[in-house]
């Protein structure tokens, strides 16, 4: 009987480290004090700089090939970033967990070559259609359980796909800096062993230096107040809503929502998918006339912020998640004075601190990836073309490695 109460004990503090506190706290304010980190504040601030110094890019060259003047085209950048924020501030503050939420990257890809087939009134339709099916889809719970019904070291190979090129990026940065590279990458290690939870936020003040010394580092802020948003009447086709609104759905579900989720529940979390899905396709709704395309669950930026790197107590994390939340409400606000200080970075600063960041969420995916022996053949075909950056009908790699590695895992276990 004692042992068994021992083994009782040991089992209750191994779930009590392991799994996020439950939303409910009663005091919100001084858990709110006592949780704020620095290590968790300057992992938002990696989390704003990678995604407004890389994916916003893709944004722009999309609104580019749909031809939008410049005053569309902010509105379109302060309606994802106005999304994304309150999304990540609310959802991580209630759930008490690093919720971090950003527009879709192979969305804006996609409307790179379609966004100028359609009147910009009917791609705004075709985005109102393509919010409402997502957030049905997550209230229902429906894209929850077909999540949940595949197997685990699939999702883990899928995730280490998707962060195999951010660590890559390290090293096939080292040509055009490799001071910077080499010795942002050492501080990090020299951190990493004395100083492990501020091992990160070293390596960006280190790079920071060295970019400043070597490659330059345009700390250039560009002009003009608060952005004023422009209101579409939406316009509704059947060209557009198949064009575009079908596969920005897929888009979305599949690059976008199900890594999120599913590097949530690597980290150890158990996300409520009814309330996160519907909450960001909610928000997706309101935005749509202003030229938002959606507001979907992150996937490589919430692995910054849910690593050990924000925090090694996985209670705490979800301070990363409110950082990243209040700086994207920020950068919506101000576009003009704040973007081109992100865009002004130099990539291989971006690239350095980007896979540093990542490094442990991937040792964790690939580890989970080949646990189950008798399921790594999908495992690995899922990690393979994950890796590949493949696109195929407009859909980014991650659905087809989902897909294959089902495929695979099916034709070899299935009875």
């Amino acid at each position: 009987m004692a042992e068994h109460r021992a083994e009782m004990r040991q089992e209750t503090w191994q779930q009590t480290e392991l799994e996020p506190d439950p939303p409910a706290v009663p005091d919100g304010r001084r858990s709110l004090r006592r949780d704020v980190s620095v290590p968790a504040l300057l992992a938002g601030l990696v989390c704003i700089a990678v995604s407004f110094s890389g994916p916003l890019v893709v944004v722009l060259a999309a609104a580019a090939a749909g031809h939008l003047d410049q005053a569309h085209t902010a509105s379109w950048i302060w309606a994802v970033s106005i999304g994304s924020g309150l999304s990540c501030l609310l959802l991580s503050w209630w759930t008490r967990t690093p919720v971090v939420t950003a527009w879709s990257t192979p969305g804006a890809a996609l409307l790179m070559g379609s966004l100028g087939a359609y009147p910009y009134r009917e791609a705004v339709g075709a985005f109102l259609v393509s919010s409402v099916a997502v957030a049905l889809l997550g209230v229902t719970g429906l894209f929850g359980r077909l999540i949940r019904a595949v197997p685990p070291g699939i999702v883990n190979a899928m995730l280490a796909g998707i962060l195999f090129s951010f660590g890559a990026g390290v090293f096939g940065s080292l040509h055009r800096a490799p001071v910077l590279v080499l010795g942002s990458f050492a501080a990090f290690l020299a951190a990493k062993r004395w100083t492990p939870r501020y091992a990160v936020p070293v390596a960006l003040l280190a790079g920071g230096l060295l970019a400043a010394a070597t490659v330059g580092l345009p700390l250039h802020l560009g002009g003009g107040g608060p952005t004023r948003p422009v209101l579409t009447a939406p316009a509704f086709g059947w060209p557009a809503t198949v064009g575009l609104a079908l596969p920005l759905t897929i888009v979305a579900l599949a690059s976008q929502n199900a890594p999120g989720l599913a590097i949530m529940r690597a980290s150890g979390y158990r996300p409520d998918d009814r309330l996160l899905i519907g909450t960001t396709g909610g928000l997706s709704v309101l935005l749509a006339p202003f030229g938002s395309p959606g507001v979907n669950m992150a996937a490589i930026t919430a692995a910054i912020c849910t690593s050990p790197e924000s925090h090694p107590d996985p209670r705490r994390r979800y301070i990363a998640g409110m950082s990243a939340g209040v700086l994207y409400l920020l950068v919506g606000s101000f576009g003009g004075v704040l973007v081109s200080l992100f865009t002004g970075l130099p990539t291989a600063l971006i690239a350095v601190i980007a896979g540093v960041a990542l490094l442990a969420p991937f040792q964790s995916s690939l580890a989970g990836a080949l646990a189950d022996e008798g399921g790594r053949d999908g495992a690995v075909v899922t990690f393979l073309a994950t890796a590949s950056g493949m696109t195929l009908f407009g859909i980014g790699s991650a659905f087809w490695g989902l897909l294959l590695g089902i495929g695979t895992h099916l034709a070899l276990r299935h009875r």
